[in-house]
């Protein structure tokens, strides 16, 4: 059986320190059993990384309400837990993607009810105590040891030890307390004297330290594919890349004159273009005078203000995709400014009352470079992304505790973030608007690999291409893709770089379904769409296996997928140290690899760090840590090449005994335009096709 972690009833330091980062370290340091936990109610490792990122994106968000009052560990595992019903809502029964004899017991572990499933998973497999999973699942400590004696008897019934047991009432309670040895002494003694008295009981005991026993060992059996960690790292460092970098935005000017804005108000008068022409002349904010003009919002002006702070929402946008917030905010003061971060400060009071579960907001970066942002020092124009509203109306109770100091670097673009406190609240109305979809129906391949064009969605802040890739094929993965645009009713829409997102809702396990962002086309109907494909980001699997041994002197070089990596240094100590470099960048094939080390330990959890460089199209190289925002931006899809990785195993002189890469990620790039017909789909009120 697992043990037990022990849990500080205070935030470890280095998870306040570190912040996401150190978040990741402490999921990957407990990784096998929260996969185990994960594989419980999901069985399919491409959801279970969902379940890793969404979870460690949450906890990252969530950092600053968290109380010392409970542990740490408590904590994240109520949220953990919180995604995997989420993520388990399908209730078809997933597939298992090993066939090994211990993944029958957690195929039924899989049918059992929520609770019994969760008290034995955090008590058997997390290893917490009654108590702990009690104050977890908020139930008793009573009621934590009668589920765990109702799960292992469906857990014993579904492995096949039969349903014809039937012990004592009075006794079999204390099955589960005798087996763990928690009896105290006199209650034990009584036990075993009826025990040997009852054969009944001494049956029934047995089948169900039978089934105890095939759970220990099937939990100590398990283990977390290769290169399962790694494939989280890489998309929450991906994320991280990006929220460094700013969203071009296309520079637009206004001249607003008064005597040409009152010709304009009563030339609208007569036309029936009253609103385009009113807007165009009274909203500075370019983009939210689209949605205006377009009678999808309209203006709110709430107000609230805090040391000197003052935040005015301007408008709600809402449709079945996203709830659009334009703010302003003002700083009364001094000369600065600032944005909400979503992920740092922003909570939802009601979110779980009126907003779709399972759907996750995008991110957008501070806008610097708009031009209404470079007018005023001390104000400030953003918007932020919410979740969907459940009904077609409702309003958003949004709390604000903390705003971000935005401090240019004068020497490039890049933008500094500092945290400022504070308390902004806001009741926002908001209406939402229908979106209009279409069945693509489309089947191609990129790179070799089947990917489908399902669905295109017209809603009003959005163009959607909901598309799903075919993950059959284990050898070569495409992770992501990448567009240049889509051409709709000959518009050319821009994909937003940030708009990739994985759908909740999966129904077949060989197929994974996504959705890529570009502009709001307000438009409805459409019988075409031609879709122009930029790149694919794959994951290769290619294993080669380097064994190390400190005595021998370094550096040391092998070939792998077109190049040769040298092993730089193996150094033994707290902890030990391995380095390892490729700086060939033209002929190598991959940009990052899968790998892990396999210790006298087996494998052992790796903290690092790296250096790299980033090449464009045209294979023009940068040194990645000091290249500027601005740069990059200009950059035509640039690639992230990985040149030297320093891996530190912790631990007291841990000795690695072999560096066993699994596989690699490379990018390809593409021309490829496929032009497609639509069909509309038509719904019911109720929103059924």
């Amino acid at each position: 059986m697992i043990i037990p972690v022990k849990n500080n009833p205070i935030l470890p330091v280095k998870i306040r320190v570190k912040d996401i980062e150190s978040i990741v370290n402490w999921f990957e340091q407990h990784q096998r059993s929260l996969y185990a936990i994960g594989w419980s109610y999901l069985g399919n490792q491409r959801k279970i990384e969902e379940l890793f990122y969404r979870a460690i994106l949450q906890v990252h968000k969530e950092l600053p309400r968290f109380k010392s009052s409970t542990s740490f560990e408590i904590w994240v595992l109520s949220i953990f837990i919180h995604i995997c019903r989420e993520l388990s809502l399908n209730k078809s029964l997933q597939a298992s993607e090993e066939s090994d004899s211990h993944q029958k017991i957690f195929h039924e572990l899989h049918k059992l009810i929520e609770k019994e499933r969760e008290v034995l998973g955090l008590t058997y497999i997390r290893g917490l105590s009654k108590g702990e999973t009690a104050q977890l699942l908020q139930v008793s400590s009573e009621q934590v040891k009668e589920l765990l004696f109702s799960g292992l008897q469906s857990l014993r019934n579904g492995m096949g030890y039969g349903e014809h047991y039937h012990g004592c009432n009075e006794y079999r309670k204390l099955y589960v307390d005798y087996l763990e040895r928690n009896l105290e002494r006199p209650a034990k003694i009584d036990f075993e004297m009826h025990i040997y008295h009852c054969q009944d009981c001494q049956e029934d005991l047995a089948a169900l330290q039978e089934v105890m026993v095939g759970f220990t060992e099937a939990i100590e059996k398990f283990r977390v594919p290769d290169g399962f960690i790694g494939n989280i790292k890489e998309r929450v460092a991906q994320r991280e890349r990006l929220i460094q970098q700013k969203n071009n935005k296309r520079k637009r000017n206004g001249i607003i004159a008064a005597s040409i804005f009152v010709l304009a108000i009563f030339a609208g008068i007569f036309s029936g273009v009253f609103s385009k022409l009113y807007y165009t002349w009274t909203e500075e904010n370019q983009e939210l005078r689209a949605f205006l003009q377009e009678d999808v919002g309209e203006r709110l002006n709430l107000e609230a203000e805090s040391g000197g702070v003052k935040i005015k929402i301007k408008s709600a946008i809402a449709d079945d995709t996203q709830t659009l917030i334009f703010y302003e905010i003002e700083d009364s003061k001094e000369n600065n400014q600032y944005m909400i971060n979503i992920d740092d400060g922003v909570f939802i009071e009601n979110e779980r009352e009126i907003m779709v579960a399972n759907t996750f907001p995008r991110y957008f970066p501070p806008d610097t470079e708009m031009e209404l942002n470079n007018k005023e020092k001390n104000i400030y124009h953003g918007k932020i992304s919410l979740r969907p509203l459940k009904e077609d109306t409702g309003k958003v109770k949004l709390k604000i505790n903390k705003v971000m100091k935005l401090k240019r670097n004068p020497s490039d673009s890049y933008v500094n973030m500092v945290p400022e406190e504070g308390e902004w609240n806001f009741e926002i109305p908001v209406t939402k608007k229908p979106s209009t979809e279409y069945a693509l129906n489309e089947k191609i391949e990129l790179e070799g690999v089947p990917v489908r064009l399902d669905k295109l969605i017209l809603a009003p802040t959005a163009t959607i291409l909901q598309y799903s890739i075919n993950n059959e094929q284990p050898a070569k993965r495409i992770e992501i893709i990448n567009f240049n645009d889509l051409e709709v009713n000959n518009k050319f829409l821009k994909a937003d770089l940030y708009g990739n997102s994985y759908v909740h809702n999966q129904p077949d396990i060989n197929w994974s379904i996504f959705q890529a962002n570009f502009e709001p086309l307000f438009e409805k109907e459409t019988n075409e769409v031609k879709v122009q494909f930029g790149s694919v980001y794959l994951s290769i699997e290619d294993h080669k296996t380097i064994k190390l041994d400190a005595s021998k002197e370094y550096p040391q070089t092998f070939k792998y997928a077109g190049s040769t990596i040298t092993i730089n240094k193996v150094e033994i100590g707290q902890p030990s140290t391995v380095i390892f470099s490729n700086h060939e960048i033209k002929n190598r094939a991959y940009e990052s690899l899968h790998y892990f080390f396999e210790t006298e330990q087996g494998e052992n959890s790796m903290e690092g760090d790296y250096e790299g460089v980033i090449v464009d199209k045209n294979g023009k190289e940068y040194d990645m840590n000091k290249i500027t925002t601005k740069i990059y931006e200009e950059m035509e899809q640039p690639r992230h090449f990985f040149t030297v990785q320093s891996v530190k195993l912790p631990g007291n002189k841990v000795i690695p005994k072999s560096l066993d890469i699994t596989g690699y990620n490379t990018t390809k790039y593409l021309d490829d335009v496929v032009e497609v017909e639509t069909e509309l789909i038509v719904k019911d009120k109720a929103g059924t096709q």
